[in-house]
């Protein structure tokens, strides 16, 4: 199957080819590249949010070149694309990722020694003047797989970010994470910026670190967490949270039933765009404390924040020409956004 010919069931989207393979983790590693500098050109976030969304985008790039290797000679197991409002990996790939690494003794005394895989390589090239075996190929591959991917660099369903002091007049602290949501197949990062009360941070960052784990490790209402959060935690005053939701990323794979992704397929089918078109959409949520209120009997009274929620900022990123042609097929979508449309470089696919 070619790369202009991808079918898919309508519930799934597997990667058939190396040339499939080859175009999509392209197009997503731009995508993330373009975005992560767009972010910080066009002061979306502070320069502190910025440099911890440059981290966790790290390591989303690396899983999604770990995906790459271990895929792309591999004939049996197939990569698949969620269908849902994502247009990434669906979360089980990683959950595989990462217990492939758990095992990885166990698989790499399976594989033949790399010394023996180069010599028998060059005889192939060199005397035999014959192509690489596909089955070869992909013995190559899971070694460098398995010897060059490390563990704790996999993005994981739930990753936690340090404790950070700031210079707020709103917030002495400030602490990050971010989650895979296995609703929506996607990341989202948060920050918190609170303060504390009869505690200091390296006592009472154990019990911080469990909550978020247990409370905020998925898509919901920025009020619902911030409440839950703050119900949990008693000596934690917290004063703002924000919630960035990275995507979703509209390109050929996605096969969601969003107006951007529909103009973007029907635009490519026509050949008004190129295959590598794309375009990833961003929104951020914001609550800020307003006050408190006292919740519970008067001998177990409890003083609990008052929200107050910011309309969302939504954007999205693409190209110039994709641009125009989502102007031309979907204008109204366009002017739901909080801005224009940010410009970043498109992606010829080679």
């Amino acid at each position: 199957m070619a790369l202009n010919q991808i079918v898919t069931p309508f519930d799934s989207a597997v990667l058939e080819t190396k040339e499939q393979y080859k175009a999509y983790f392209q197009i997503v590693k731009h995508a993330f590249k373009q975005l992560v500098h767009s972010i910080a050109k066009e002061k979306i976030c502070n320069e502190l949010e910025t440099t911890l969304i440059t981290q966790y985008c790290e390591l989303l790039t690396y899983s999604l070149e770990a995906f790459r290797i271990k895929y792309l000679f591999n004939d049996e197991e197939k990569m698949r694309i969620d269908l849902t409002e994502s247009g990434f990996p669906n979360y089980l790939e990683f959950r595989y990722l990462y217990n492939d690494l758990e095992l990885k003794k166990e698989h790499m005394s399976k594989l033949p020694d790399i010394d023996k895989i180069k010599e028998e390589f060059l005889h192939t090239l060199l005397r035999d003047k014959q192509p690489i075996p596909d089955r070869k190929l992909h013995q190559a591959a899971s070694l460098v797989y398995y010897s060059s991917v490390d563990q704790q660099f996999i993005f994981k369903r739930f990753v936690q970010g340090k404790i950070i002091k700031v210079e707020e007049d709103f917030a002495q602290y400030m602490v990050s994470w971010s989650f895979y949501d296995v609703t929506y197949n996607r990341p989202f990062i948060c920050y918190m910026y609170f303060d504390l009360h009869d505690e200091s941070v390296a006592e009472y960052k154990p019990k911080i670190y469990e909550v978020l784990r247990k409370t905020a490790d998925r898509d919901m209402s920025l009020d619902m967490m911030a409440y839950a959060i703050d119900k949990k935690l008693p000596n934690l005053w917290p004063n703002r949270l924000k919630k960035i939701d990275l995507g979703p990323l509209h390109n050929v794979f996605a096969k969601d039933e969003l107006q951007v992704t529909h103009a973007l397929l029907k635009a490519i089918a026509n050949k008004v765009l190129d295959l590598g078109s794309y375009a990833i959409s961003l929104s951020v949520d914001e609550v800020i404390s307003t006050g408190d209120f006292a919740e519970g009997s008067f001998f177990r009274k409890q003083y609990l924040q008052l929200w107050e929620a910011s309309k969302p900022r939504k954007y999205l990123f693409t190209s110039h020409r994709v641009m125009q042609s989502l102007y031309d097929n979907i204008p109204e979508t366009l002017r739901g956004l909080s801005g224009e449309p940010i410009e970043i470089p498109s992606l010829k696919l080679i």
